[in-house]
């Protein structure tokens, strides 16, 4: 039966592996498809003896694949994608690829068998858009071509573009969640380039904390939790259906504060350092300097609003990176 089963892509992955948490605790069934090179089996090896749980090692890119794990599910939470700034960076071709042409095998085949799907895409899609707090239907404002760093935010729009166009013109039930820098446990100081991960690991070994630029740019810091849960709320919300919806926290701090922050949590962490952006990601990167959601549509729409403070969901990475030990930090 296919009724109570979904397909999370990209479900060993950070994001994926608490989706899945969140889905099995409710009674579903789940099958995870991924090609683990970014996700680890340590994320869902908890689960290895669920019943209710599958784990299939493939790539989103092979059509055939895809085609008979949704002739087995409901819904599909398409997730997996090339993430990660210095991934983007170094590798803009790879990302383009894997990014649009997996979500539309994706998406035909959740067409060829009546599935639901929600798409997963990134607060990048707006760009340097300066009309903060960011609304999912405000106009984008994107960087040269000239700049490999704007050609992940140009594929996840693409992504949404492609999800909405087989919505509109050929009936496919589907919805988009744009994720807002999301952290917590199982972040992986090796992936995503996420700066939370970043700033503990140097923090628990010694290191000073490296901003790069001049850590006046500002972000909104979602836990995973709440994502997780944003995002289950937005597939099962039947008014979601079509739309596009920010999931993430309505609260901004600067990079500067936020390294600030943990290292009141880590005691003796050493004084940051600034890094020019050239220096970490070279000549051509380009930043944006707020990413502020506006959380209003998700509030009215799906009932979500995030719950954890930054203060406390701080406390639980860092509680969880400690637990992890010198084999993950210093990797």
């Amino acid at each position: 039966m296919r009724d109570g089963h979904y397909l999370v892509t990209g479900g060993a992955g950070f994001i994926g592996s608490h989706l899945v948490d969140l889905l099995l605790a409710a009674g579903y069934r789940v099958t995870v498809v991924d090609d683990l090179s970014v996700g680890k089996l340590r994320n869902i090896a908890h689960h290895h003896n669920n019943p209710h749980f599958c784990f299939v090692k493939g790539s989103i890119l092979d059509a055939p694949l895809m085609e008979e794990l949704a002739s087995q599910v409901q819904g599909i939470y398409h997730l997996a994608a090339v993430v990660g700034v210095k991934y983007v960076v170094d590798d803009p071709l790879r990302g383009m690829k894997v990014n649009v042409r997996g979500t539309e095998t994706v998406l035909e085949a959740a067409l060829a068998h009546s599935c639901k799907v929600l798409t997963v895409s990134s607060s990048e899609t707006y760009g340097k858009s300066p009309q903060i707090p960011l609304s999912e239907d405000a106009d984008l404002l994107m960087g040269p071509a000239s700049v490999p760093r704007w050609s992940y935010a140009v594929s996840k729009l693409l992504d949404e573009h492609l999800a909405l166009a087989y919505h509109r013109q050929r009936g496919l039930p589907v919805v988009v969640v744009r994720y807002f820098n999301a952290y917590g446990p199982r972040l992986d100081p090796r992936g995503y380039g996420s700066v939370v991960a970043r700033f503990i690991t140097q923090a628990l070994t010694g290191q000073p904390l490296t901003i790069y630029g001049t850590g006046e740019q500002t972000r909104s810091f979602t836990y995973v939790g709440d994502t997780a849960r944003g995002t289950q709320l937005a597939m099962e919300t039947p008014a979601a259906e079509g739309r596009v919806f920010n999931i993430g926290n309505g609260r901004e701090i600067s990079i500067a504060a936020l390294a600030e922050q943990i290292r009141a949590l880590v005691p003796g962490t050493a004084a940051p350092v600034q890094i020019p952006y050239a220096e970490a990601y070279g000549a051509d990167f380009e930043e944006a300097q707020r990413r502020l959601p506006d959380t209003s549509r998700a509030a009215e729409i799906l009932g979500f609003k995030a719950q954890v403070s930054l203060e406390a969901g701080l406390e639980q990475t860092i509680r969880w990176f400690e637990e992890q030990g010198d084999e993950l930090i210093t990797a």
